[in-house]
């Protein structure tokens, strides 16, 4: 449709910041925010906006299964959306168990767990494999976390409790993490999941902070990884689709 010289061009407000279409809820943490961490803005190919919720801690979030800190994230979230966030997610794969009151609190889409991906990704593969989940800490990952990102819960599951660095630095919130220690961790227990569980046929990682360490996972292991990034990048692209021009590829225009 080509308009005349008499329309207009109008710009359209109502947000008090553009360009960022996903609000993220943070714990209040000081570890390492690497290249790859949900944290860390130049992670990501768009514009993100960050809201942390004062007192909230990475033991909060995976032992003590979110207690004392929902009513922070809601209040984050609202606060993301009157900023300008179109959808909302958060910095811990553990507040699974926020999804229903957090979509319930704001009037956007809510993504608040990586562990949403699994049953899509469990459709991609063919019947005799299984997706793993990879976490930071299996004894605090519940069937009521699962249950709430709709994971089954006959899924094999492994953590990086046992490692050297990754679940200290983390759950401590601790200034330095070694990386290559982090990265060790990450194979070691991927490789355990893969020796007791040899039909697994993709990975998906609950943690946040477990994304810059796929692709070293991709490349030992050859089968697919999802993360938080992953979804993200999806979700994100739902939110604000890639606008195209239907006359770029017509040599008559």
């Amino acid at each position: 449709m080509k308009f005349g010289n008499n329309q207009k061009n109008i710009a359209v407000g109502g947000k008090t910041v553009f360009g960022g279409t996903v609000g993220v809820c943070m714990l209040d943490t000081q570890f390492p925010r690497i290249h790859g961490d949900i944290a860390n803005a130049r992670t990501w190919s768009v514009p993100v906006h960050y809201r942390v919720v004062p007192g909230s801690t990475p033991k909060a979030a995976v032992y003590e299964q979110g207690k004392d800190i929902l009513e922070g994230f809601i209040d984050a979230a609202k606060q993301l959306v009157k900023m300008g966030a179109d959808g909302i997610t958060t910095n811990c794969g553990f507040l699974s168990l926020f999804q229903e009151q957090m979509a319930e609190a704001v009037n956007v889409p809510v993504a608040t767990s990586s562990l949403m991906q699994t049953q899509m990704v469990q459709s991609l593969l063919p019947k005799n494999k299984k997706v793993g989940i990879l976490t930071i800490h299996k004894p605090s990952l519940t069937e009521k976390h699962l249950k709430a990102a709709n994971v089954p819960l006959d899924i094999p599951i492994i953590g990086t409790e046992n490692g050297k660095e990754f679940t200290r630095v983390i759950l401590n919130d601790e200034k330095e993490m070694d990386i290559d220690l982090a990265r060790q961790d990450h194979l070691d227990a991927v490789e355990e999941l893969m020796k007791t569980h040899s039909n697994i046929g993709a990975i998906v990682m609950e943690c946040t902070n477990m994304s810059p360490f796929a692709a070293d996972v991709r490349k030992k292991f050859q089968v697919p990884v999802f993360n938080i990034y992953t979804f993200i990048e999806w979700f994100q692209s739902g939110l604000l689709p890639t606008r195209f021009n239907p006359d770029h590829d017509d040599p008559r225009k």
